[in-house]
C-alpha cells in the first residue's frame, strides 16, 4: 500500500465537525457536504451525488492563490508536461431540490508531477519541502465557475493517474461545507500522453484504475472528460454542493 491510500490525519464522518478555512477571525463549525453533478444552473432539475474521496497525505493548506499552477512562485521554474485546462463550476443545491451556481467556494487542486512527485513533500521518494509547484486555488466566479491551468498528471507506484480537489465553503455566518474528492483519466488518453517526454523516461509499472482500490470504490464517477486542445488538453467538471 502506496502512503497517498492513507488519509491524512483521522478520517471524518459527514457530520463530525471540523474547522472552518478562511481568513475570518471567528471560529466556526464545519459540516463535510456531499458532492453531485448540477444538472442546470437554472433548470429545476435535481443533482445527482457524487463521491466522496481519500485526502490522502499530500495536502498541504498553501493558501496559494493561482490559476497557473505549474511553476514554483518561490523560484520560477516551472513543471514540464502536457498543459491542462481544467474548467470546474461548483453549484449549490436550493431549498426546492434545484442546483444554482455558488460563487466564493474555494476550490484547491493538488496532482503529482510527470515523475510523480508532489511538492512540498517528503515520501520514499522525492523531498521537495518549501517547493509550492501543481498546488493552489480559486474562488469561483458568479457563475459557479473555477479554471486552472495545470499539466496531465504523472504517477507513482500504488495509484493510478489522479488529481486531488478539496471545495470549501461558508454555508452561513456559523459553518462551512467541505468535499474532497479525486479526479481519473481514461486509460488510454494517459496512455498516449505517457509516450512523450517527459513521462516517458518514468520507468516501471503504471497502477491502472482497475487495479487502483480508491478507484475501485467510486472512481468510474469522478473521470474527467478530457479533449486535445491546441498542444495540450481541456476538461470541464459540474460539480454541486449539498
Amino acid at each position: 500500500m502506496h502512503d497517498d491510500d492513507r488519509p491524512a490525519g483521522r478520517l471524518l464522518s459527514r457530520r463530525e465537525l471540523v474547522a472552518l478555512f478562511g481568513a475570518s477571525t471567528v471560529a466556526a463549525l464545519a459540516h463535510r457536504a456531499g458532492a453531485q453533478t448540477p444538472a442546470s444552473a437554472s433548470s429545476g432539475a435535481g443533482c445527482v451525488v457524487r463521491p466522496e474521496q481519500t485526502e490522502g497525505p499530500y495536502f498541504v493548506d498553501e493558501r496559494l492563490l493561482r490559476s497557473d499552477l505549474r511553476s514554483d512562485p518561490r523560484t520560477g521554474a516551472s513543471k514540464d508536461g502536457a498543459p491542462l485546462d481544467l474548467t470546474l463550476t461548483v453549484a449549490r443545491m436550493t431549498a426546492a431540490g434545484a442546483c444554482a451556481p455558488l460563487q466564493g467556494a474555494i476550490v484547491d487542486i493538488w496532482q503529482c508531477d510527470a515523475a510523480g512527485a508532489y511538492s512540498d513533500a517528503r515520501d520514499r521518494g522525492f523531498d521537495t519541502r518549501g517547493q509550492q509547484f501543481l498546488r493552489g486555488y480559486q474562488v469561483t466566479d458568479a457563475n459557479g465557475q473555477v479554471r486552472f491551468t495545470t499539466i496531465y498528471p504523472g504517477w507513482y507506484p500504488g495509484r493510478a493517474v489522479h488529481i486531488h480537489f478539496k471545495i470549501r465553503t461558508a454555508a452561513g455566518a456559523a459553518r462551512a461545507r467541505e468535499f474532497t474528492s479525486q479526479f481519473y483519466f481514461d486509460e488510454r488518453t494517459t496512455d498516449r500522453v505517457h509516450t512523450r517526454a517527459p513521462y516517458a523516461t518514468h520507468t516501471g509499472r503504471r497502477t491502472r484504475n482497475e487495479g487502483d482500490g480508491i478507484f475501485g470504490e467510486t472512481g468510474t464517477q469522478l473521470i474527467l472528460p478530457v479533449a486535445e486542445a491546441g498542444q495540450g488538453y481541456a476538461a470541464s467538471f459540474n460539480i454541486a454542493m449539498r
